[in-house]
């Protein structure tokens, strides 16, 4: 679920912060700049590790703070496909079970990824797996908060750094769909279509 990635940047360190110990600041700087974001084709950042190699730092004319290149280390949120996860679910939809499992939310389970047959239950706003026995059809339902064990299927990088708009007459309507329709840096697909997997209190009751 998390990897460790290295990584290098320039981190520059105002002159206010130069009596405090350079590892200190840096650590801080990154911190402030990484933590809780989603680095495309990475991961979810979540908090600096270690710094590996600190190289020579530079005052630049017109700018009293310093600049260093700074290798390090830091802790991101990446799960590998086929990767079992426990989360709760946060809602339902049309489109499948969204999962949250605290810190990120990006997850669906698509209706195909469902445990089958399952509906939709438009009254209820959820979804339901319709478990055959011997007595017929029993009604599971995929109740919200409910824990939920899930594969990682498929993942999504999305760049949302920002861009020109792509031609002069580009129209206001057309930003105002661009704005609704934002998608996520960063999500993850999930199925449970297989035994043991879906909600915790289906295989722990008996």
């Amino acid at each position: 679920m998390f990897v460790l990635v290295e990584m290098t940047d320039t981190v520059r360190i105002p002159p206010w912060q130069f009596e405090r110990k350079l590892n200190e600041s840096i650590a801080e700087e990154l911190n402030k700049k990484l933590a809780n974001k989603v680095v495309y084709n990475v991961g979810l950042c979540i908090c600096l590790y270690d710094i590996t190699k600190l190289e020579d730092s530079y005052i630049f004319p017109g700018d009293g703070a310093s600049h260093t290149k700074v290798h390090f280390r830091y802790v991101v949120f990446h799960p590998f496909l086929d990767e079992i996860l426990i989360g709760q679910i946060k809602s339902c939809s049309q489109d499948g079970v969204h999962v949250s499992i605290g810190f990120f939310d990006d997850i669906v389970i698509p209706p195909e990824s469902l445990q089958q047959p399952a509906k939709f239950d438009e009254a209820e706003q959820v979804w339901v797996w319709e478990y055959e026995t011997e007595e017929g059809a029993h009604d599971l339902y995929m109740d919200i908060g409910e824990e939920i064990r899930f594969r990682v299927v498929d993942e999504t990088f999305v760049d949302t750094s920002p861009t020109g708009p792509s031609s002069a007459e580009a129209s206001t309507s057309n930003a105002t769909e661009e704005v609704q329709k934002k998608e996520a840096p960063y999500s993850l697909v999930g199925s449970i279509s297989e035994p043991g997997l879906g909600l915790l209190s289906w295989w722990t009751n008996s």
